[in-house]
C-alpha cells in the first residue's frame, strides 16, 4: 500500500486519497481507492466518483516509487554515518585525509544509483580509525 500511495503522490503530491486494501488490478483499484473531493457541512470527507488517475498511470509509477523509497532509506543510513563523525569536522579540529575521504565517499554514495538493485548492492566505505592532524 505504501508503494501505491507513493506512486499516486508522484503523480500529484497534493492528492488526498483513502486506500482500502491492496489493489492489484484496475477493478480493485476502482473499488479500493477513493480520492477526496472536499468536506461536507459536517466536516466529513467527500470523495470523487472517478479516480484522478488510471490504474495504468499509477502502475507506471511503481518502479520509480520503489527506487525513490530505496534511495530515501540509503540516504537516511548515510546521514547517520555522517553524523557519527560530525564532531570530528568541527572548526577547531582538522580532519585526517582518511576521514575527509571517508566523509566525501559517504556524501557521494548515491551518485549513479538508478536502479533498486544498485541501491541494494551499495558497498559502504570503511570508516577509518580517526586521528587529529
Amino acid at each position: 500500500m505504501a508503494d501505491l500511495l507513493r506512486a499516486i503522490k508522484q503523480l500529484d503530491a497534493n492528492a488526498e486519497v483513502v486506500i482500502y486494501g491492496n489493489p492489484t488490478n484496475a477493478t480493485e483499484y476502482q473499488a479500493q481507492v477513493k480520492f477526496k473531493s472536499g468536506v461536507d457541512a459536517n466536516g466529513y470527507a467527500t470523495f470523487k466518483e472517478t479516480q484522478d488517475f488510471t490504474w495504468e498511470q499509477v502502475q507506471a509509477q511503481f518502479s520509480s516509487a520503489e527506487l525513490n523509497e530505496s534511495l530515501d532509506n540509503l540516504r537516511e543510513e548515510r546521514n547517520m554515518k555522517l553524523a557519527e563523525t560530525d564532531y570530528l569536522a568541527l572548526s577547531d579540529q582538522t580532519l585526517s585525509s582518511e576521514m575527509n575521504t571517508y566523509r566525501q565517499q559517504l556524501r557521494d554514495i548515491t551518485n549513479g544509483l538508478d536502479t533498486v538493485e544498485k541501491v541494494n548492492n551499495v558497498t559502504w566505505p570503511t570508516k577509518p580509525w580517526w586521528k587529529l592532524v
